[in-house]
């Protein structure tokens, strides 16, 4: 294993996250969160969709890799009151009461909210956002809250968690301008996900229109074969690209013809050309496989083009798939040095 000397440099932090290889089980998010503190990782972050549940898990991964930092990156704000998130995020504060607690929402998606866990997705995302992010920051205070707006009403809800003079940081997860706007005037945190490096200064003007939150993005890279991984890319892109938010921000990321064929064939009901639809040029701009050079310059290419703190999402496509993960894991720590 490489020493903790080895890793990113210092003043460079980095995370990693545990959505891209959920269905491995738990088991391979605490050796991962093991593997990604040896290596000078910052953070550990999960995803919340159907699988491990994000609080119990950061708990856990809290317990084996003290040091690292924990995120949820992100769970759907439809599911959880603001006060029910802040007592969550209270909870792993006051476990882990010298690191940083990331709590980051986001609006999610129809198939998430909807289909899968039968709440309202909502039709007013950006007002949502807005009156959630404002109660979960007066929830986290401590203070005594009393809240009417649109959305929630709260009555004299006082945070039951003490807490020291950390306090969990909000992070919203962002796409579109509007979203990522917002989330520069009243997040702590933006949190970009499924875009190219070329993408990310558009991203982070927009952010910085609203203000000064900082710039977190999930990047997409693994150590592994193109062969072992092709098809597990193509199926993961046109999953997004059907979804309305994200096949916008595909399209301004250069990617319209793209967006345009998928969600064509797939209204049609032809999956096979659906996926093949996905170009070459996409994969290798967002779903990044190659060798060891190749993952920790894409990284440093996010770095360079405004992301503050890379969060890397390892694809584990090969035969061993846990050895792709420490592989790519230990390459993106060498980025910048």
């Amino acid at each position: 294993m490489t020493s903790p000397t080895a890793g990113t440099p210092a003043g460079a932090p980095l995370g990693v996250t545990f959505a891209g290889f959920m269905n491995l089980g738990l088991d391979a998010a605490i050796t991962a969160a093991r593997w990604a503190e040896e290596l000078g990782y910052r953070s550990f972050w999960t995803a919340e969709t159907v699988g491990p549940e994000a609080f119990a898990t950061l708990a856990a991964v809290g317990q084996v890799a003290p040091s690292l930092d924990l995120g949820t990156g992100v769970i759907a704000l439809q599911l959880r009151t603001p006060p029910l998130a802040a007592m969550a995020a209270a909870t792993l504060q006051a476990l882990h009461p010298d690191n940083d607690i990331l709590l980051g929402i986001g609006i999610s998606s129809p198939v998430v909210t909807r289909q899968w866990h039968g709440a309202p997705f909502g039709d007013r995302p950006l007002a949502q956002v807005r009156e959630y992010v404002t109660l979960l920051r007066e929830c986290l205070s401590g203070e005594s809250v009393s809240f009417s707006g649109e959305f929630y009403e709260v009555h004299r809800f006082r945070l039951g968690v003490r807490l020291g003079e950390r306090r969990p940081k909000i992070v919203v997860g962002a796409l579109n301008p509007g979203m990522l706007r917002l989330a520069g005037e009243l997040a702590d945190g933006v949190l970009l996900n499924y875009l190219p490096a070329s993408h990310v200064p558009w991203s982070v003007e927009q952010v910085r229109a609203g203000g000064d939150a900082t710039i977190y993005a999930y990047v997409h890279v693994g150590v592994c074969e193109r062969p072992d991984g092709i098809d597990y890319a193509r199926r993961d892109l046109f999953s997004y690209a059907v979804v309305d938010s994200y096949a916008r921000n595909f399209e301004r990321a250069g990617f319209s013809e793209e967006v345009a064929e998928i969600r064509a064939r797939h209204e049609a009901r032809d999956r096979e050309g659906a996926l093949a639809a996905v170009s070459d040029r996409m994969i290798d701009a967002i779903d990044v496989m190659g060798d060891a050079d190749h993952v920790a310059a894409t990284v440093q290419a996010y770095r360079d083009a405004g992301v503050e703190v890379p969060v890397v999402m390892p694809l584990p496509w090969g035969p061993d798939r846990m050895a792709v993960i420490r592989r790519t894991l230990e390459a993106a720590a060498s980025a910048g040095r």
